[in-house]
């Protein structure tokens, strides 16, 4: 409970908060140990470690024991990325948030994205979700749980501004705690958002949307980098892996 306190704290702070992305527990340990406030894990990150694509390819299992490893090593929060919430009813969902708060992390994201079919859940379905989420974690002792409402507006609609302004504002009144808005860059409309939702607004780290003081001037209170951190990793020991069978010298490991 009391990281459950902090982490809502962090999202009250004059400070916007920047999310240190993990994938699993080498990353989480090195984002705490560089000052980061909280880790919130990348689904897509974990599943690509593993071999994976992103999309809940992996088994809810051994994603919930990455998360579990994860919160029982870091002294931060953390949040647990748990894509659509792994399930293809309310009940399995929500139980399985239960689950996740059962490990100890402070707050979840969970999507409103079909997982099978492209498109976005009709707002009522997700509302109920959330919803029914809420009522659950408190009835289980996890008051004021971080329920992060991500929305795939700008990565699946045409012109997805006011459907935006409109589920976000739903998913609070049914008892998210914050809304996850990927791929919206217009500053304007980020200014928008966070002065029409009553709700700290969570945006994702794109090219030409990277820095997080002109984003705390536009009312953003939270900023994740999702997988680039991990694909940055992963691209460097590519790169590497290659130089050495090229030059067939190792020197370079040794470097500053």
């Amino acid at each position: 409970m009391i990281k459950i306190q902090k982490f809502n704290e962090l999202h009250k702070s004059k400070e916007l908060l920047i999310l240190g992305n993990a994938w699993d527990l080498l990353s989480a340990l090195i984002l705490e140990k560089a000052g980061f406030k909280a880790i919130g894990t990348t689904s897509w990150g974990i599943a690509n470690s593993l071999g994976y694509a992103d999309g809940e390819l992996i088994d809810f299992e051994r994603h919930l024991g990455i998360i579990k490893t994860i919160t029982e090593n870091v002294k931060i929060p953390v949040s647990a990325d748990i894509e659509a919430g792994y399930g293809e009813d309310i009940e399995t969902i929500v139980d399985n948030v239960l689950r996740v708060a059962d490990v100890g992390v402070a707050g979840i994201n969970i999507e409103d994205s079909l997982k099978k079919q492209k498109g976005l859940k009709e707002i009522s379905q997700h509302c109920n979700l959330v919803s029914k989420m809420r009522t659950a974690l408190e009835q289980n002792g996890y008051k004021d749980f971080y329920i992060n409402a991500r929305t795939d507006t700008y990565f699946q609609k045409k012109n997805p501004f006011l459907e935006t302004i409109e589920r976000a504002k739903a998913y609070v009144e049914s008892g998210a705690s914050g809304i996850f808005v990927p791929g919206l860059i217009q500053r304007d409309e980020i200014k928008e958002i966070a002065a029409k939702v009553n709700a700290p607004l969570n945006v994702l780290s794109l090219p030409g949307l990277t820095n997080c003081n002109e984003l705390k001037e536009l009312g953003v209170k939270r900023f994740s980098f999702g997988n680039a951190l991990s694909d940055k990793v992963i691209a460097l020991l590519q790169k590497s892996a290659a130089q050495i069978l090229e030059s067939r010298d190792t020197s370079f490991l040794y470097e500053d």
